[in-house]
């Protein structure tokens, strides 16, 4: 088990834990959570080794084997495939000390014991599960989210999003007692994050998980550990049981609960509204759902230090937008030598020279219209088209078919998924918000002064300095919380999200929530984290196959649909792989074959050796008798001895000649062995 007694941890001079305790036993899997800059990686810091305690004990299981997601950026050219087959340790083990024991073999293949290893070592390959482990790396590559055809392609290949999943997939593939997760839902799109929980449902090991995803956290983990002020508390149960537990313990400080007051009849007073709005239909429903959650835990979401709200739209254009016949994808530039994939439309000369440009189309056939107050979230598997449809939508590209209607007045409030698309990594906080006042003019109602400024970012926690500090510099959190500021500034009616929560913390997610439900215009919505979408959304629509249809169930629906198609794709490669390898198998299974017959032949070998030996002895000493014997018939005058000599001459011949023809016999099968 892990066990810290009474430790300090420090950080520079920053106390992060102060005098803690806690135990995890072996096999439970721990959600560790509090706000950003609480700790929480300061405490890995101090399970993996890199950080020790400055007061107190820490302990674990020497024997334990530690698996986490280095944080590197992988450089190298090998294979996806050979790249996450790296992960597996003890198969790296195993198989560089069989190929020294073999290599000792050559140099001297009588050697008995040499052999007898080499034996041992294929057994304890084929338990290590060396005939599967290329099946077993690519079922971890596709689940996280990868194509057939991207299994060989070089690491250095992919972007830096995809090469931090192979990170995520060598780690999954040690095997390991102790396995530690910061944030693995980060770089993962919603399927890939449904596969995970399945994968981590059925590890066997000790887990503990840092993670803002809150239904991500509910699926995997059983027991939650709260790091707040200098301080871990052990609930049982997974966040959603930490959520009411602690909700509990927030109603009880009555104090405390008084001042919160305002904040729960705001936050109540919008539960009910929407709660009375939601229609029948199977998607509004798991939003009532989650927002009788938000009801029920309202002292937790009182007690958050961040809240906001977006401000009323000036208008709600209906429909907000039209699309006909839509084509949706990109231009790239491409080498002149290679032919277009994609004829429509036709390549045309490129202003750079030495290429063309050529039109990827992602979906076509798209017509769809988004309606004033309407909810949408957007799904799909990764690489399909969403963001794609969110960019053209948003301005950011344009559309390469089909017509887009804007309605009168459509003001676009867009977050991507990579904010510095939005943002200037030389600007400021303030420097952001002059240039989107000075853009909206004098006649936008909405004031331009630096301390107004000042004044707003200060409710989006940018206060003092830090409204100076250059974007660049910023954290994921920081950037996202500005991005936020500066749709709030602009008073859009439709709201364009692309994954706005990848670097937000739980209590700024809720934040998000509460703020999307109690705006007046459109949103849509593409994210990873479902306890958003059931509390955002009313409707989805389905990106995939090159088009867009609405998808008629639920997240659960959604979630199921998700596992059928990766247990398809695993089966399919599974089966691939295994005709792929059927020569390999049958090759190591030969392998194997042949050292158990090296070491037979040679336990064999031993045995005949000895035997020869002990007839060599056996002989010389007949060859003795026999001589002194022959002797005695020539010398001795005593016919009675002579007679006896005679007599037992012929004994010791007839049991040389036996002898020397089972000589004969064990030599030729020494030959043989040998």
């Amino acid at each position: 088990m892990i066990q810290i007694r009474n430790v300090t941890l420090r950080r520079s001079a920053k106390v992060l834990l102060d005098n803690v305790s806690l135990t995890i036993n072996p096999g439970e899997k721990a959600g560790l959570v509090g706000r950003n800059g609480a700790g929480k990686s300061s405490l890995f810091g101090l399970f993996t080794g890199a950080l020790h305690e400055d007061k107190g004990d820490f302990s674990m299981p020497s024997a334990w084997r530690l698996s986490q997601v280095e944080q590197n950026m992988p450089e190298t050219e090998d294979t996806a495939t050979d790249f996450v087959l790296g992960g597996d340790t003890r198969l790296l083990e195993l198989r560089q000390a069989l190929a020294r024991a073999e290599q000792q073999h050559d140099a001297d293949p009588d050697n008995m014991d040499i052999g007898m290893e080499i034996a041992h070592l294929h057994s304890d390959l084929a338990d290590a599960g060396e005939h599967d482990a290329v099946p077993r790396a690519q079922a971890l590559i596709l689940g996280l989210g990868f194509q057939t055809t991207e299994l060989d392609s070089p690491v250095n290949s992919f972007s830096g999003g995809w090469r931090m999943r192979l990170q995520l997939a060598r780690a999954l593939m040690c095997p390991s007692d102790l396995l530690l997760l910061d944030e693995p839902t980060n770089h993962l799109d919603l399927d890939a994050l449904v596969w995970l929980e399945a994968w981590l449902k059925r590890y066997a090991g000790t887990m503990i998980v840092i993670s803002h995803d809150r239904e991500f956290l509910d699926a995997v983990t059983d027991v939650t550990v709260h790091i707040e002020r200098q301080q871990l508390t052990r609930y049982g149960g997974n966040y959603s049981a930490f959520e009411t537990l602690r909700s509990e313990q927030l109603a009880l400080q009555q104090t405390a609960f008084s001042k919160q007051q305002d904040k729960i009849a705001h936050l109540q007073k919008f539960i009910d509204r929407f709660k009375a709005k939601a229609s029948k239909a199977k998607q509004a429903q798991s939003r009532v759902k989650a927002l009788e959650r938000m009801e029920k835990i309202a002292p937790v979401l009182a007690d958050a230090e961040f809240t906001f709200e977006f401000k009323e739209p000036a208008n709600l254009p209906n429909p907000m937008l039209a699309i006909s016949e839509g084509v949706f994808g990109y231009v790239a530039v491409v080498d002149e030598d290679m032919a277009a994939s994609t004829p429509v439309p036709p390549p045309q000369p490129s202003p750079k020279g030495g290429g063309s440009e050529a039109a990827k189309v992602i979906l076509r056939g798209v017509s769809k219209s988004v309606l004033a107050g309407q909810r949408i979230g957007i799904l799909g598997a990764n690489g399909q088209g969403k963001s794609t449809l969110v960019k053209t939508i948003a301005r950011d590209i344009p559309a390469l078919g089909g017509t887009i209607t804007e309605g009168k007045g459509l003001n676009i409030g867009y977050f991507a998924q990579q904010e510095l698309d939005v943002l200037r990594p030389g600007d400021t906080p303030l420097e952001h918000m002059f240039r989107l006042a000075r853009e909206a003019g004098p006649n936008s109602g909405e004031s331009g002064r630096e301390q107004d400024l000042r004044n707003f970012l200060g409710t989006f926690n940018f206060t003092g300095e830090m409204v100076k500090q250059t974007v660049g510099t910023m954290s994921g959190g920081e950037k996202a919380r500005l991005v936020l500021a500066m749709m709030v500034w602009q008073r859009p009616n439709l709201l364009l999200l692309d994954e706005p929560t990848n670097h937000l913390d739980l209590s700024t997610r809720e934040a998000l929530s509460m703020a999307l439900n109690e705006f007046e215009g459109t949103v849509m919505l593409v994210s990873h984290d479902r306890a958003l979408l059931r509390a955002v959304c009313d409707e989805f629509w389905l990106v995939g196959r090159g088009g867009v249809a609405p998808f008629d169930g639920d997240l659960d629906d959604y979630q199921q649909y998700l596992l059928d198609e990766a247990k398809a794709r695993r089966e399919a490669v599974r089966e691939e792989s295994a005709r792929q390898q059927a020569p390999q198998v049958a090759a190591q299974e030969q392998r194997k074959a042949q050292a158990q017959q090296r070491t037979q032949d040679a336990a064999r070998a031993k045995s005949l050796r000895r035997e020869i030996e002990q007839l060599d002895q056996r002989m010389a000493k007949l060859q003795a008798e026999k001589s002194q014997l022959e002797q005695k018939l020539v010398q001795s005058p005593n016919p009675k001895d002579i007679a006896e000599a005679g007599k037992r001459l012929k004994s010791v011949n007839d049991e040389l000649g036996k002898a020397e023809e089972k000589w004969m016999t064990l030599s030729e099968s020494l030959e043989a062995a040998s």
